[in-house]
């Protein structure tokens, strides 16, 4: 019946659609048409978020790549840590947070710290905490990376620009799972598993005194590698599809694929991203294609 208030529960009640007798055949049609469209959208969607899960949002095809996604797939689960080697812009942080996804820890947080990023000076605070008083200018507790982390992952990003006294007393908290805010005496613990990457070669560093040996091999556990870009250019074409697809209609011309995978990418995938991201600008939604013959 054609009962507005009924028509309403219906919908709340999860109804797609709501047709009053007597039914006009060509508004069946529609709203059927209608409904099988939005289901066959909605397979789609739970089909892609499964490819994604699947692939840890780690696009390519080479070899290389599908052997990081076997590791991933394996190491994962296991609560050890992990070292992250590779050149700037192969996605590290990324490798991370797939480790993170497939561990018994995903439900719990993942916390990125950028070594490089933090002034030496306030390092031991930013990861520890302090207590109200303890410098000029705290006026409360606060908690630190670790007691943010607890529980889930805390990946240490360019961990070789970690300054050396932090790294002293980062590996009590390693060894032991305790620290101590700055200001206070009483230890603390937190549960973590540990991360970490960096570009540098951490072993010649640590041959030659620039990185704590020890702090070195509690941080290594299993190594895991990511690949520039030159030399996996299989998945160069694949990365550039899928950055154009999320920034809108574009598309590219073969030629333009073909063109992409022949360059070399110093900056790796940070920088394909960055080209393909000004491309989709300026081509709106057309066809992206190459202005001469190379």
């Amino acid at each position: 019946h054609a009962e507005h208030e009924l028509a309403l529960r219906a919908v709340a009640a999860g109804a797609w659609d709501f047709l009053a007798k007597p039914v006009e055949p060509e508004l069946l049609k529609f709203a059927v048409a209608r409904a099988l469209t939005k289901g066959a959208l909605e397979r789609e969607l739970r089909q892609l978020k499964a490819a994604q899960a699947e692939d840890f949002g780690i696009t390519g095809v080479s070899p290389s790549t599908q052997r990081l996604k076997e590791l991933i797939r394996r190491v994962g689960p296991a609560d050890i840590a992990v070292m992250i080697l590779g050149p700037s812009g192969t996605g590290k942080e990324l490798v991370a947070r797939a480790l993170h996804h497939v561990s018994a820890r995903a439900a719990g947080p993942f916390v990125a710290v950028h070594c490089g990023a933090i002034p030496a000076e306030l390092m031991e605070s930013e990861l520890f905490g302090h207590l109200k008083g303890s410098f000029t200018g705290a006026h409360q507790d606060r908690m630190g990376v670790l007691a943010t982390a607890d529980g889930g992952t805390l990946f240490f990003d360019e961990v070789g620009e970690m300054p050396p006294a932090m790294q002293v007393k980062l590996l009590r908290f390693l060894q032991e799972g305790t620290y101590v805010p700055v200001g206070g005496r009483d230890a603390r613990t937190a549960n973590v598993r540990v991360l970490s990457a960096t570009h540098r070669d951490l072993e010649t560093m640590t041959s030659q005194g620039a990185f704590r040996e020890d702090f070195f091999y509690r941080l290594k556990g299993m190594v895991l590698r990511t690949q520039p870009l030159a030399e996996r250019r299989e998945d160069i074409a694949p990365l550039a599809v899928r950055f154009l697809q999320e920034t809108g209609n574009a598309r590219f011309s073969p030629d333009a694929l073909a063109w992409l995978a022949r360059q070399d990418w110093p900056g790796n995938v940070r920088e394909l991203r960055a080209v393909v991201t000004c491309a989709a600008a300026l081509a709106g939604s057309g066809e992206i294609g190459l202005i001469g013959p190379d």
